[in-house]
């Protein structure tokens, strides 16, 4: 991808002459060759691919074509429609796997373009080459193909690897966001495009409320594929990613939901109090409906992983396959398949991890990567080809009034529910992290797929047009521009450090002590509940961990937890903060979206897991270990409300003496 420039300038040089190493020059060399094939292909033989799961399906019959019996015996022969959909599938996979390549590799391209750009680049540079060569439109992803294949792997990978402890202190805050900012979305713009269409009878006058309102909830959906893609990147801090990130994966479920009760509307002659009072229970009955078949998937995989121990191969393939389960269950009974995918994935992690092997767990972490890096790529490469289409309606008052109005509403949306909920945090969220939280809306592949499931009526190419237009819009303006914005409004970004035992142990050490002051000075708050409901630790995992992988001490699953988190690279943890403590690191950087476990030349060597130490140097650390003081001051706070907490717990001196 460092060719961009003279790719589109250049006429005295060859491209490839632009390429700044021997590997870039082979890589474009390749990718010519593959995309010539393709286009190739794509001429000589109009494409099955796009009605791609039915094709798979199919039994490969070709009663239908007429075959010609040869006279003598060929001694060679070619048979392309025998294998013309997988090698077409090969190839896509192939050229986006490739364009992938080509941008990690393009030097301080990735540090100002978003990967999804460039990738979006790469689909309308093929697009509009297939479309010269064919003169037709270029074949376009189905919406089945994406909510089938394409979009479960990638909520798969985020469900799993979702900060658990994170995600479950701010749940309150995104639901917040995820259910009421939805609904806020989808009702602020599906009326007001409604009033633009009453502003422009002559153009305008056929789209009715309920075609605005379908259109609202599908070009509200926040895709988490564009958000995750460009937030990953930014390493913005952890409060601010969990919001951003928990809001775009919900959203998805929400806005689904909400499409298709207005799509059903739709087809009502007429609709009443009662259709929208049942609407309102489907919408409730849909949610739920896919967290507890996900529960009981997940649950179901934890318990399959117990007995897994003599069959250690094929124990990753019940974590694909529990969860691609639970989804297609949910989608057969008109549930919310997100919903029951992440629900599946937090659920059987904890107890999946435990009961597999090491060999097992990164098998799991590498294929569960990979498939989800493979599908972001594809559907960013087709959202650039399936824009080259000649089925488009342009309207100046609808597509501007739409750009104007998503980013006014959901701005809005943002204040007006952080200004509540900040009442309610201990943790308020400033008044930056709002702005990249409004500005971070960024619309993809979600709103394009939905929008082509619309029945037909007049002003389906309109919707099509204006749905392309927010989406290339979101993802390149606000995509391109949210990096310098973090930078100029100095938003706090994410420090990069595993954990060390002695953080975690204080961490949980703090944890009961906060439980134990709530208990006295009797707030019910979150860590009173925590302690109160122990139903997981003394019920679920002694029963779906097996009893040899059942840590005999807290601290000893403490320690094995984060060993795990260290071979995997996991920033779940909160940064180190006590350097006195022996501490837990790993030699290799903790891994992104398309990157593992990478061999680094680094000056930084592995620190001991632990370091037994002498009785002098075990006075001297516990006299200058930091938790007494922190003890001290949480129980300051309190004595206002409760004067015996002192008297009742004393501690040592500050200075140790």
């Amino acid at each position: 991808m460092c060719c961009w420039p003279s790719l589109f300038l250049s006429n005295s040089r060859p491209i490839l002459s632009c390429c700044p190493c021997p590997f870039m020059a082979a890589l474009w060399t390749l990718s010519l060759v593959l995309s010539g094939c393709l286009f190739a292909c794509l001429a000589l033989n109009p494409p099955q691919l796009y009605d791609l799961p039915p094709s798979l399906g199919s039994n490969g019959s070709r009663s239908g074509l007429s075959v010609d019996r040869p006279m003598v015996l060929r001694v060679f022969s070619v048979d392309y429609h025998h294998v013309q959909a997988p090698f077409e599938i090969v190839l896509w996979i192939m050229l986006a796997s490739l364009a992938k390549l080509g941008f990690h590799w393009s030097g301080r391209v990735p540090a100002v373009v978003p990967e999804s750009c460039v990738l979006i680049m790469v689909g309308l540079l093929v697009g509009g080459v297939i479309y010269g060569v064919r003169h037709s439109a270029p074949p376009t992803l189905s919406a089945d193909a994406f909510f089938l294949f394409l979009l479960p792997p990638i909520v798969l990978d985020a469900g799993y690897f979702l900060p658990g402890r994170l995600f479950f202190e701010n749940l309150g805050t995104i639901l917040w966001y995820a259910l009421l900012g939805t609904l806020w979305n989808v009702l602020g713009i599906g009326l007001s495009l409604y009033g633009v269409c009453l502003l422009a009878p002559s153009s305008l006058g056929d789209i009715s409320l309920l075609h605005c309102l379908l259109f609202g909830s599908l070009i509200a959906a926040v895709d988490p594929v564009a958000v995750l893609s460009v937030f990953q990147e930014m390493q913005v801090n952890e409060q601010l990613h969990i919001l951003v990130f928990g809001e775009s994966l919900l959203n998805d479920a929400v806005t689904v939901v909400l499409y298709k009760l207005f799509e059903s509307f739709l087809r009502l002659p007429s609709v009443t109090g009662l259709d929208v009072l049942l609407g309102g229970c489907r919408v409730v009955l849909v949610g739920l409906g896919g967290l507890f078949v996900g529960l009981f998937f997940g649950l179901l995989a934890a318990l399959t992983s117990r007995f897994a121990s003599r069959a250690q191969v094929i124990a990753p393939l019940f974590v694909f396959l529990y969860s691609y389960l639970s989804y297609l269950t949910s989608e057969m009974l008109h549930l919310s398949g997100i919903t029951a995918i992440v629900t599946c994935a937090v659920t059987m992690k904890q107890y999946v991890e435990a009961n597999v092997s090491e060999r097992s767990n990164a098998s799991i972490q590498y294929f569960l990567k990979m498939w989800s890096s493979v599908s972001e790529t594809l559907i960013f490469i087709f959202l650039g080809v399936s824009t080259i289409q000649d089925i488009h309606m342009w309207s100046w008052p609808f597509v501007c009034s739409t750009l104007l109005l998503c980013l006014v509403w959901r701005a809005t949306g943002v204040l007006l529910l952080t200004a509540v909920v900040n009442k309610l945090r201990r943790n308020t969220v400033t008044f930056r992290d709002q702005f990249i939280i409004a500005y971070g809306g960024l619309r993809g592949a979600i709103c394009f797929s939905l929008v082509f499931l619309i029945d037909d009526f007049p002003k389906k190419r309109l919707f099509i047009t204006t749905t392309i237009v927010v989406i290339l819009f979101t993802v390149f303006v606000q995509g391109m521009t949210i990096k310098p914005l973090v930078e100029l409004l100095d938003v706090k970004r994410k420090k990069r450090a595993l954990p060390t035992v002695s953080e975690e142990i204080h961490s949980r050490l703090i944890d009961h002590l906060l439980a134990g002051i709530e208990d006295v000075v009797g707030y019910w708050g979150q860590h009173y509940w925590k302690d109160k409901l122990q139903f997981n630790k003394k019920y679920l995992r002694r029963f779906l961990i097996g009893e040899e992988r059942q840590a005999r001490s807290s601290i000893l699953r403490v320690y094995q937890e984060l060993k795990r988190r260290e071979q995997r690279g996991d920033e779940e943890a909160p940064p180190d903060s006590n350097q006195c403590t022996k501490q837990i690191r790993t030699s290799t950087p903790a891994y992104s979206r398309h990157t593992l476990h990478q061999d680094v030349t680094t000056d930084r060597t592995r620190k001991p897991l632990q370091r037994h130490l002498s009785l002098g140097e075990r006075r001297r650390y516990n006299t200058i270990t930091h938790w007494p003081q922190v003890l001290h001051a949480v129980l300051q706070v309190h004595t206002s409300k409760s004067g015996a907490v002192s008297k009742a717990l004393p501690f040592p001196p500050l200075d140790g003496k």
